[in-house]
């Protein structure tokens, strides 16, 4: 096992790999720019390193900085978290090459999975279901309208490198497919430095679910039940639950033996997530597989019982998988809380936070990096918090993250907490009656 660490992230995740660390009796060194330089992370870690400015690209995103502050703290390994350099090949390549393990799947499949167009197909020739789409990056929007024309409007353009809802566009025909393909391919040239496009099937009325696996060096693999992922803002989550309401064991079933074909496929290790939309006649199809630990995924850990981070960093270091069934105690129901203006369309904002006061009670928890004092920097995403309430029935889980959110508060910054609130108490969430249309009902009213 892995004696010192390094955490190339920041914020909630940083804290949560902190506390793994603390629990597995491993040295946490901390990297931080110089606008967190007084973080929850960089104070809870053992050791801390200033990697750079305040500018993502300058310290977070630099890959010298980080393999730099990895060398000087003389780590064994680096946990990268979700976001940042998560899911970037070359970062994982250059760990390999410096002999410093990374705390996730191998460079091979983490390019793969990225190239989500490629991805698409290697787990279709599996006979895994994927949306009507091209085979391919699009070359150009003539291309993109031939495509098209066979497998009819709407249709979603979608990065090949992308994720996190950037460089994605909705064309609902021809006059508008060549707007969407020029705007999804300039947004996914800045946030991923490509700009290969692919076109999808835009499935009317889809929910999101998604099934977190786990695999190890020996090929074993297994996979958790579903997470319910359908309440997004600008294609981003919101709201998770487990399990689906929309699943019978039946269905359940076919979407497992899928997502452990895709990640079989793919050659998958360490923990990943497959994504899949749920048609409203039952159909599903693969969109994506996560290379990374999920933002959401203490639904599952509070489900389960598994600490899914400790797991992460057991099976990097070489350790078997050790089970090949999950079993599935309650009912879990996550809800972010972001810095940011329902009313304004989701505008981010930071500021000082002069007051906070985090929930608690039976079944709850909360992963964040706040505290009274504490400044959100503009720098970074806007995520605050994470309101998890465990239950053992659903509607247990309703009634106490509901409860929760309200006792949530933070001083002078407007946030997503009371939105999600009234979400989970509506009579829609309640029935299981969750759509991609759901989260615009209440935004009316904001």
């Amino acid at each position: 096992m892995f004696k010192r660490l390094l955490i190339a992230n920041r914020g909630e995740i940083a804290v949560r790999i902190i506390r793994a660390c603390r629990e597995m009796d491993i040295v946490s060194v901390a990297v931080y720019s110089t606008a967190d330089r007084d973080s929850l992370h960089a104070q809870l870690a053992d050791e801390c390193i200033c990697i750079g400015p305040a500018g993502a690209s300058e310290s977070y995103l630099k890959s010298s900085s980080i393999i730099a502050a990895a060398e000087v703290a003389d780590v064994e390994a680096i946990h990268p978290g979700y976001g940042f350099l998560a899911e970037n090949p070359k970062f994982a390549a250059i760990c390999r090459d410096c002999r410093i393990g990374f705390i996730g799947p191998t460079v091979e499949t983490i390019a793969l999975c990225g190239d989500k167009a490629a991805c698409r197909k290697t787990v279709h020739d599996a006979g895994v279901p994927v949306a009507p789409g091209s085979e391919c990056v699009v070359k150009d929007p003539q291309e993109a309208a031939r495509i098209t024309r066979d497998i009819g409007y709407p249709v979603l353009v979608k990065a090949a490198a992308g994720g996190g809802g950037k460089g994605m566009r909705i064309a609902h025909n021809e006059s508008t497919l060549k707007h969407a393909v020029s705007m999804a391919a300039s947004e996914a040239e800045a946030a991923f430095g490509n700009s290969g496009v692919y076109i999808e099937k835009f499935v009317e009325g889809a929910r999101h679910i998604e099934f977190q696996i786990l695999g190890d060096d020996a090929g074993n693999r297994v996979c958790f039940s579903e997470r319910e992922c359908t309440i997004q803002r600008r294609h981003q989550k919101l709201i998770e639950e487990t399990p689906s309401p929309a699943l019978t064991p039946e269905l359940r079933a076919a979407m497992t033996e899928a997502a452990l074909t895709a990640a079989k496929a793919v050659n998958y290790t360490n923990a990943g997530t497959v994504e899949f939309l749920l048609a409203p006649d039952k159909a599903f199809y693969f969109i994506e597989l996560n290379a990374r630990i999920q933002v959401e995924h203490p639904v599952t850990e509070e489900a389960t019982g598994i600490d899914l981070v400790r797991e992460q960093i057991r099976l990097a270091a070489g350790e078997p998988l050790g089970y090949d069934k999950v079993p599935h105690y309650d009912a879990a129901i996550e809800a972010r809380v972001y810095a940011e203006d329902p009313a304004s369309n989701f505008r981010p904002n930071s500021g000082l936070i002069r007051r906070c006061h985090i929930p608690g009670g039976p079944g709850i928890r909360v992963d964040t990096h706040l505290f009274s004092g504490y400044e959100v920097p503009h720098y970074y995403d806007s995520l605050l918090a994470k309101v998890i309430a465990r239950g053992k029935t659903r509607n247990e889980a309703i009634e106490r993250i509901s409860g929760a959110l309200d006792e949530l508060f933070v001083e002078n910054i407007t946030t997503t907490a009371g939105l999600c609130a009234r979400i989970i108490r509506g009579d829609r969430f309640r029935r299981g009656d969750i759509g991609p249309d759901l989260l615009d009902e209440y935004l009316v009213d904001e």
